[in-house]
């Protein structure tokens, strides 16, 4: 069992109202995706302080923190206290999404939904729709919490089942409809990559209203303005761009470069992105 007295509780408001709380005070769309990797974390720099750094460094200029925790679990049970304290170091005011991509059926679902969210208690979670809505509905009844559905994924074989025809539509374009029709207590968002622009319209087009999450810009290269042009709602906002290792390693350690300046890399990167997101806005 977790020690209860160790967990840092995340009080305040919920999912969406933390969101735009954090775009408006530091006028940013961007996400920051927390993977650490071994190999590219500076020498001698241990992984926690490595991510608190990164958090201390960027927490004015980000909307919402997204950990993968596949990056954690690969560390065996030093990676679930690194998670645990990961999270506790993030300010209270600015949103955490868990990139666990969970889905399962429902009593499994139950207890993801208990660890994800009374755990580790994130505000938001990424879920896999691929067995329907009894694997996810323990994650859409959390009303204060925020579920991002796959969609349209940003890597290269998303095209081999998401791009399948159901009748007059696309695989992805369904799933897009399902969580419309989900979206109940309007905490059910959609994962679009940056990479399929074209997509990300279409799928705006279908669910006007929810929110958007956009990986793929950096190391996968989507084009950036043209995908926050495309996924972004009526009303200017609806978007949570994810960046993780151009901004986590915008200076490549291993190539000779000082280690002294990483965390100052860091930074720049994510103010350089942030303001290429407003921009294209």
């Amino acid at each position: 069992m977790i020690n209860q007295s160790s967990k840092k509780v995340r009080r305040g408001g919920n999912f969406g109202e933390r969101y735009l709380d954090a775009i408006q005070k530091n006028q940013s769309f961007l996400c920051v995706g927390l993977d650490p990797i071994p190999e590219l974390i500076p020498a001698g720099v241990d992984v926690k302080e490595f991510l608190r750094t990164i958090i201390e460094v960027t927490k004015d200029l980000v909307c919402c923190y997204k950990p993968n925790i596949a990056f954690f679990e690969q560390f065996g049970r030093d990676g679930w206290d690194i998670l645990f304290s990961t999270i506790s170091t993030i300010p209270e005011e600015i949103p955490v999404l868990l990139d666990a991509k969970r889905g399962d059926i429902g009593h499994t679902a139950n207890a993801y939904a208990r660890a994800v969210f009374d755990e580790l208690q994130v505000d938001a979670v990424t879920l896999n729709p691929y067995l329907g809505f009894d694997s996810l509905e323990p994650f859409f009844s959390r009303e204060d919490r925020y579920s991002f559905v796959l969609c349209r994924t940003s890597n290269q074989s998303a095209v081999d089942l998401q791009d399948l025809q159901i009748g007059e539509i696309k695989l992805y374009e369904k799933v897009a409809e399902l969580a419309q029709s989900w979206n109940k207590f309007g905490n059910v968002g959609l994962v679009v990559g940056a990479t399929y622009p074209e997509e990300a319209q279409k799928v705006r087009d279908i669910c006007p209203d929810q929110l958007l999450l956009l990986p793929g810009v950096g190391a996968q290269e989507g084009d950036l303005e043209l995908a926050v042009q495309s996924a972004v709602k009526s009303d200017g906002g609806g978007i949570l761009v994810n960046a993780s290792r151009g901004i986590l390693y915008a200076q490549p350690y291993n190539n000779g470069c000082a280690v002294g300046g990483w965390a100052e890399a860091t930074r720049l990167a994510a103010s350089e992105l942030r303001n290429q997101i407003n921009k294209a806005l």
